[in-house]
């Protein structure tokens, strides 16, 4: 076999686990004998289209097997995968497809309208609408849009099922994941095959996957996370994955006694609305035995209330450029090591460094820099940021500050881009500031997070108005919906005359926080 990448997974899997089920969705089951040969007609149907090794297959849409198979098949070709946030504004999704140049996108019929105007302008030559065509699949494409629109069952149904044995390396590009920076502009960070799958590897033997597993994903598989902390790892050791599109903690815990489910993975706010559910206390749990959360410090009540069930949480720490993970907290410490993220991941290691770049011992704070095979090697395009991102060539610099104890346990102290992250949603305040400062009445932004007892934090506004003009917080809310996905828009904006800054006019964010983060 020529390929070596992650598109060669379910062929490989196949002969062992075939009758297996793969996919539950709903009504639907599929077997990795069933998952392995659809995806091998849309691997053919791609390539009639043009999709070749190198190209950009993007998609658009909430949990499904089409996700699943759409990844798998563009690893097929050699391609690489564009997974895009459903919640993201249409100025923001173009211009993710136009900067990976993206060939060709999969999405479902309800995102039809949001597509399409992503879509115009673009590189995109082809769209594929999973789903009903009375989803309004047959919309046509928005004005200035290019792509030839087609039924994502149809192509399937009119391709071969050939086996497509492409020469695909470890080192190639298979992902390509967006996260913003400090300069407000997102980038596009390129995973290789071997950065997705020594992170698979990493999970299986700290998390202890095995093939009787089952797990449910209640979290979008847009986020790296979701994917490739909870679906993949699963897939490759042919354990059964149940696909949920939205959250809803009441059918969530229904679904956990339906299936007994062992693994689930989520943020704090995941596992508090569950166990704040009326059928919280009456659904049966015995068959949890892997819950794993990142995003933020799990509170000691939500962790209380598992424990009251006999339950514990796995934290960890990690980004995007780590595919995603860095840090397991296993869960035999995860009261002897409260506040911490953990141990390095397997095939990873961690380090805590001055700004000169000299590395610091115990109890000494400084940046987490992180190295392993599965961190990233490059952004997309993106040469002086990728050359910005390392340190002597192979340590990735988080931009998170923090300190390993005695034991080598990871504990996360500040995060230098002043990101906020809210209900496991990475917000940068500068792309938010950036778009706030575009209304003319405003002179100064400042976006921080602040305490929400639901969402962990939400971002706050502070601005300074060009004396003469006044707005409400109302103005600016709506003069952001529609260019910015809602969870970043300000829950909350304050008015103030003048801005704390350093002697170089920077603003002082610290100070602010001070201030109005309460």
């Amino acid at each position: 076999m020529y390929n070596n990448g992650v598109g060669s997974w379910l062929h490989r899997r196949r002969p062992k686990s075939g009758p297996q089920t793969a996919l539950i969705a709903g009504d639907r089951t599929l077997t990795y004998a069933e998952l392995s040969e659809r995806t091998d007609r849309l691997a053919n149907a791609l390539r009639r289209r043009g999709v070749a090794r190198g190209d950009r297959v993007a998609y658009l849409g909430e949990n499904d097997p089409a996700f699943v198979e759409t990844f798998f098949a563009a690893g097929l070709l050699g391609a690489i995968f564009i997974p895009l946030n459903t919640r993201l504004a249409a100025p923001e999704l173009q211009f993710q497809l136009q900067d990976s140049g993206a060939r060709l996108l999969v999405h479902g019929a309800p995102l039809e309208g949001l597509a399409a105007s992503a879509a115009a302008g673009t590189g995109v030559q082809h769209r594929l609408v999973v789903g009903s065509a009375d989803d309004g699949a047959r919309a046509a494409p928005s004005a200035g849009g290019t792509a030839v629109v087609g039924r994502y069952e149809d192509a399937l149904a009119a391709a071969p099922d050939e086996w497509i044995d492409e020469t695909v390396g470890l080192d190639d590009g298979a992902m390509i994941l967006y996260t913003s920076g400090t300069t407000g502009r997102p980038k596009g960070a390129l995973l290789t095959h071997g950065n997705i799958t020594w992170n698979c590897i990493n999970v299986i033997t700290d998390m202890d996957v095995n093939r009787h597993d089952v797990a449910l994903m209640i979290s979008p598989l847009f986020h790296v996370a979701s994917l490739d902390m909870g679906l993949l790892p699963m897939l490759l050791k042919g354990a059964t994955v149940v696909l949920e599109q939205k959250f809803d903690p009441g059918r969530a815990l229904e679904l956990i006694g339906r299936h007994r489910i062992t693994a689930l993975s989520g943020v704090p706010t995941t596992y508090q609305l569950l166990a704040e559910h009326p059928d919280w206390a009456t659904t049966d749990l015995s068959s949890l035995d892997k819950l794993t959360c990142g995003g933020s410090a799990v509170p000691l009540r939500v962790l209380e209330a598992y424990e009251e069930r006999g339950l514990g949480f796995s934290n960890g720490y990690g980004m995007t450029e780590t595919a995603p993970g860095a840090t397991t907290l296993p869960v035999w410490r995860s009261r002897e090591k409260a506040g911490s993220s953990g141990l390095p991941q397997f095939f990873t290691d961690i380090r805590i460094a001055d700004p000169l770049g000299e590395v610091l011992g115990p109890g000494e704070v400084g940046e987490i820099q992180i190295s392993g095979p599965n961190v990233i090697k490059q952004y997309w395009n993106r040469t002086e940021a990728t050359r910005d991102s390392y340190a002597d060539g192979i340590w990735f610099k988080s931009g998170d500050m923090g300190y390993r104890d005695e034991e080598g346990f990871l504990f996360v102290s500040d995060r230098l881009k002043d990101m906020i992250i809210s209900g496991g949603e990475n917000i940068y305040p500068a792309e938010v500031e950036a778009a706030i400062v575009e209304l003319p009445q405003v002179a100064s932004v400042a976006v921080i997070g602040v305490a929400d007892e639901k969402w962990g934090e939400v971002p706050r506004a502070v601005v300074t108005l060009r004396e003469g003009t006044s707005l409400t917080p109302e103005d600016i809310r709506a003069h952001l919906d529609g260019r910015l996905a809602r969870y970043k828009i300000p829950k909350s904006v304050v008015f103030v005359e003048e801005m704390p800054r350093t002697a170089s006019g920077k603003i002082r964010k610290a100070e602010l926080r001070k201030q109005f983060a309460r």
